[in-house]
């Protein structure tokens, strides 16, 4: 006679393990959803052409201002202006992102989350 296939027992605390998982899932993601709160309201710097242009960005990677010194305009050269520009807000936004995975870094600690894929939820600054 063939025994049947029922479902597995499971080992004696699988069940509290898996619920202890959920409980820390929830307060990472709770930790998560105030770090990106408290990043819309930090801001970073950067500049080019030796200050001359100056670009503000938040933590949520929104652009505040861009302020461009009056001896940086040269109407003979405005492509360097638009290069001091470039240059300014890729730097800030790289600082931004910077910010954003040191303050979300540590919401995810001491969590294993295997494949998940953090980078598919549209974090700032977080890779797959």
């Amino acid at each position: 006679m063939a025994k049947s296939k029922g479902p597995k027992p499971q080992r004696p605390g699988a069940r509290g393990n898996v619920q202890q998982m959920l409980k820390r899932v929830q307060d990472m993601q709770a930790q998560m959803e105030q770090a990106q709160e408290q990043l819309a309201h930090e801001t970073v710097e950067a500049s080019a052409g030796g200050g001359m242009v100056k670009v503000v960005v938040s933590g949520d990677l929104q652009v505040r201002s861009v302020v461009i010194d009056p001896e940086a305009v040269d109407p003979q050269d405005v492509d360097m202006l638009a290069d001091m520009v470039l240059v300014a807000v890729n730097e800030a936004i790289r600082a931004a992102q910077e910010l954003a995975n040191d303050r979300l870094g540590g919401a995810t600690s001491g969590l294993d989350l295997g494949g998940l894929g953090l980078g598919g939820l549209g974090l700032p600054g977080l890779q797959p």
